[in-house]
């Protein structure tokens, strides 16, 4: 029987077993094809994909495209979302068209938040982070907008509508004849929000690629149906998507918004997220003598994936760590002190870029 992936909870994930049943492509196999590959599909954090290849082309040729991703205002953004502003920043360098939904709808839908709180938390939260990090929200071919504000879209989401039934979406999503309406129509939405850069208004069909965790893919398989069944009437092209891991939370289990002792939320103190670093746990062995003679495990360590996804950038000193950790000549925490000072330097930047990007932010909604 096929795994019924839940977009909206918390659970472990199969990422090979999940490829397969869903026949994802493995971007390890385009990855010579990609000119100046981000740093994250290199490392394997993004490892999944539908369809890049035809976005890769794109890009090799400056032809346009689009790229959607965008947050569900219901919890505090943590260092885990920066992933998916490092791959935006790629994009935009590459001269993508953002198109970034802030799914009030849904938060509203799926956690009960008010349209009001979920604008305040877009602001302090998201927006302000997404342009600390060093993401340009103020370009002309960048699209920030609240989905409950947005008539165009609102249009589009009920021309989906008609394209699907109960029936395929109790399939995706596992409904139930007693789950609300609003979470019914929220995936819909969202269906719109990945295919509204190809509306008229934003220059007509073209191809998107939407940058996801694979929990997400429910809502790719469905948008890619629809826009299959709206492509004779509105010339819409199926979106393109790449999937990435998630990062590992603090105690071991996925980093959570919801959960404060599994994450370090950006707008942390930088006192507090590096207490946090320096208590998360390690890939060490029981005692020093084990960890020397038999090394770390470095993929059960959340102190290496840190460095991984966000501390390090040069590959050949990120491998070094990696092969002293396996070989038992990097003790644990000396690796802890290492990426406690460079959490710390990372915050103290964002902290100062937060000021400024706050006043952005709150002319973008």
């Amino acid at each position: 029987m096929a795994e019924l992936i839940d977009p909206w909870a918390s659970f472990s994930l199969d990422y090979d077993k999940l490829v397969n049943q869903f026949g994802i492509g493995k971007i390890s196999e385009i990855l010579d094809d990609i000119k100046n590959p981000q740093k994250l599909m290199k490392r394997g954090v993004i490892f999944g994909h539908r369809e890049f290849d035809e976005i890769n082309n794109l890009i090799n040729q400056n032809k346009e495209f689009a790229v959607v991703t965008g947050m569900m205002p219901s919890g505090q953004m943590h260092i885990g979302h920066k992933m998916v502003v490092d791959q935006l920043k790629w994009y935009q360098e590459k001269g993508a068209m953002l198109s970034l939904p802030i799914a009030d709808l849904e938060s509203y839908a799926a956690r009960g938040m008010s349209f009001e709180k979920g604008r305040e938390i877009a602001v302090d939260e998201y927006l302000t982070n997404w342009i600390a990090l060093g993401l340009d929200l103020e370009k002309d071919n960048v699209n920030v907008y609240l989905q409950s504000q947005n008539k165009l879209l609102q249009d589009l989401a009920f021309k989906a509508s008609s394209k699907t039934n109960f029936s395929q979406l109790k399939a995706i999503y596992g409904f139930t004849p007693s789950t609300n309406i609003a979470h019914v129509q929220a995936p819909l939405v969202q269906v719109a929000d990945i295919l509204l850069p190809q509306i008229e208004e934003f220059g007509g069909p073209k191809k998107v690629v939407v940058p996801v965790g694979i929990d997400q893919d429910p809502h790719i398989r469905l948008t890619r149906d629809i826009a299959h069944k709206l492509n004779e009437e509105l010339g819409f092209l199926s979106p393109a998507s790449t999937y990435h891991r998630f990062l590992t939370g603090l105690t071991g289990d996925k980093m959570s918004s919801s959960k404060p002792n599994t994450a370090i939320y950006l707008n942390d103190d930088t006192g507090d997220a590096v207490k946090k670093v320096k208590s998360a746990k390690t890939g060490g062995r029981e005692s020093l003598k084990e960890q020397q003679e038999l090394g770390g495990e470095v993929d059960k360590c959340v102190i290496y994936e840190m460095l991984l996804y966000h501390f390090i950038d040069d590959d050949k000193e990120l491998e070094k760590i990696r092969q002293d950790c396996l070989n038992g000549t990097l003790r644990c925490g000396d690796c802890k002190a290492r990426t406690a000072e460079l959490m710390e330097e990372f915050m103290n930047d964002l902290k100062d870029k937060q000021i400024e990007a706050r006043e952005i932010a709150k002319t973008l909604i």
